[in-house]
């Protein structure tokens, strides 16, 4: 099974976790997409998303994501079947709104019967943590549950 890493960002960041989510996994066959030129058509089934998404302003989608939030909205496909892995990025100083643009497309994704997987991760900007590294440490994690999930990715 294939892994795309689909990110969403306003300035970048989620851009630069991405690729290096993708760079630790050198034994797998991953690519990166950004959300703002993937359309929901373009999902299939039997392949692994990994969502990383940024959050804008106040806990809006970011303008990279929200093209792909909306098509995928407006289709609504059946999902079911369909496995994700969710790493989010905000800043906890914004208690009510932190890490909300990722929230809304694991919304979307559960509404439509996908079912994600392993632990949400998240980075919080307001830490002394990058956000690369705080998604190198969650991503073993997501690895071993795809394992316990007996999915082979």
């Amino acid at each position: 099974m294939s892994i795309v890493i689909l990110y969403g960002t306003e300035s970048g960041n989620a851009e630069m976790v991405a690729g290096d989510l993708a760079d630790a996994m050198p034994d797998r066959e991953v690519t990166v997409e950004d959300m703002s030129v993937f359309e929901p058509e373009e999902l299939e089934e039997g392949t692994f998303y990994l969502f990383v998404c940024s959050t804008h302003g106040d806990g809006e989608l970011p303008s990279g994501a929200l093209p792909f939030w909306e098509e995928l909205d407006a289709i609504r496909p059946a999902l079911d079947g369909f496995r994700y892995g969710m790493f989010g990025m905000g800043d906890s100083t914004y208690s009510d709104t932190y890490s909300q643009g990722s929230e809304h497309i694991d919304r979307l994704m559960t509404e439509l019967g996908a079912q994600r997987v392993g632990e949400y991760g998240r980075h919080d900007a307001s830490s002394r943590q990058t956000a690369s590294d705080a998604a190198l440490a969650w991503l073993p994690g997501l690895l071993a549950a795809l394992e316990a999930a007996g999915i082979d990715a």
